[in-house]
């Protein structure tokens, strides 16, 4: 393989966050205001969030989207000797929050065209022990969260959206976690994601029994909201009602979080542009590219995924390789579950019982889209894929 022209130029990252002068004076004036725990801030976010979505929607800031998902699981009842449904092409940490409560997490294939979890493989997964089901809302582009309900109601089974990738997405012209079909939803603002706090993320419900629970557990089990003890001389008192957790989101991060939140409409339209120059420019080559969301919704974009096809010329890691030679970041989403050693080792399944993602994973490879990069890194990455796959 020839050597590329473009070492010496800079790395396009894999991602890289959209942060602007209006982020750092927001979190300059939370530190200002000398609240840098859960406070005013804090509580503006949740309502912005809240009036984001719509709908009657509740929201509560959590310190990361796997606190939000371990929270939402612990306020549905979930505990030990029950089962939770889960795809198996998802991060890890949409299963081990099942382990925090003493369940067990059932993993099952993913839609070939989506990834996103499949509805004939968790209607085979059930059994008198399921008590939910995660949907995982892959990439950003919206899983069919109410095919997925309808079935989980017939059965009396809860249902929690795993949208760290979807923010904002929608399907059939609702925003995801918005809708009301799931019993909770929770979004991710790592420092990867479309809408970012460095580390955070939000729960949203139209349950006002676990949006409740949620707050109390959030914070120690403590029967009041800190910031409520601590603004007035007089509420010193307070109450421990459950042995609860420490995944409340400090007010510097909610203070940049609002700023992103107002902007994430115009981020996520960025996103999609280059995922268009994407589509256009690789539309002739041997790869299987991601689909668009339908007409009338919204793809996040969270990530764009393409998968090497047996006429590429070129296996999945040695075109990585051959990106990173040429400047280009890029990643794998996701290893699935059942190849991790724990999940491997600590579950059981027959070996043929993720043929999707057994088929899919030693081909799929992420490439940079993030709404911060220039129009010359686009096209870096669009010329190195090019030049990869006719080398």
């Amino acid at each position: 393989m020839r050597r590329p022209a473009t070492e010496a130029l800079p790395v396009v990252p894999f991602a890289r966050p959209d942060i602007g002068e209006a982020e750092i004076a927001a979190v300059v004036h939370a530190l200002r205001e000398g609240w840098v725990t859960t406070g005013p801030a804090a509580a503006e976010f949740e309502d912005a969030f809240s009036a984001f979505m719509g709908n009657g929607v509740e929201a509560v800031a959590v310190s990361s989207a796997t606190a939000g998902l371990h929270l939402a699981l612990e306020a549905c009842g979930i505990g030990p000797g029950d089962e939770v449904i889960v795809p198996t092409w998802t991060f890890t940490a949409t299963a081990e929050v099942v382990r925090y409560l003493g369940a067990t997490p059932v993993l099952v294939d993913v839609e070939p065209r989506t990834l996103n979890i499949d509805r004939a493989a968790f209607a085979a997964a059930m059994t008198p022990r399921t008590r939910a089901v995660i949907v995982v809302h892959f990439a950003g582009l919206a899983a069919d969260t109410a095919g997925i309900a309808a079935l989980a109601r017939e059965h009396g089974l809860k249902v929690i959206e795993d949208a760290a990738h979807a923010l904002p997405s929608s399907r059939d012209g609702e925003l995801v976690g918005a809708a009301g079909q799931a019993d909770a939803t929770v979004f991710s603002f790592y420092a990867t994601k479309a809408v970012t706090t460095g580390e955070g993320g939000m729960l949203t419900t139209r349950d006002p029994g676990i949006a409740a629970r949620v707050r109390i557990m959030r914070l120690h089990g403590i029967d009041r909201d800190a910031f409520d003890r601590y603004r007035r001389s007089s509420a010193w008192s307070y109450d421990v009602i459950a042995p609860g957790f420490k995944n409340n989101l400090p007010d510097p991060a909610a203070a940049m979080g609002r700023v992103q939140l107002a902007r994430a409409h115009a981020m996520r339209d960025q996103r999609e542009r280059i995922a268009g120059r994407y589509l256009d420019g690789w539309a002739d080559l041997p790869l299987e590219l991601p689909s668009r969301a339908a007409l009338g919704d919204l793809h996040s974009w969270h990530l764009f995924t393409i998968r090497l096809r047996a006429d590429s010329g070129i296996g999945r890691d040695a075109f990585i390789d051959a990106l990173a030679q040429r400047g280009i970041g890029s990643s794998v989403h996701f290893i699935p579950l059942h190849r991790l050693t724990y999940w491997r080792r600590s579950l059981h399944f027959a070996p043929d019982a993720f043929p999707v993602a057994d088929e899919v994973f030693p081909r799929i490879v992420s490439v940079p889209v993030f709404s911060a990069m220039a129009d010359s890194e686009v096209e870096r990455v669009t010329r190195a894929v090019r030049e990869v796959l006719e080398a």
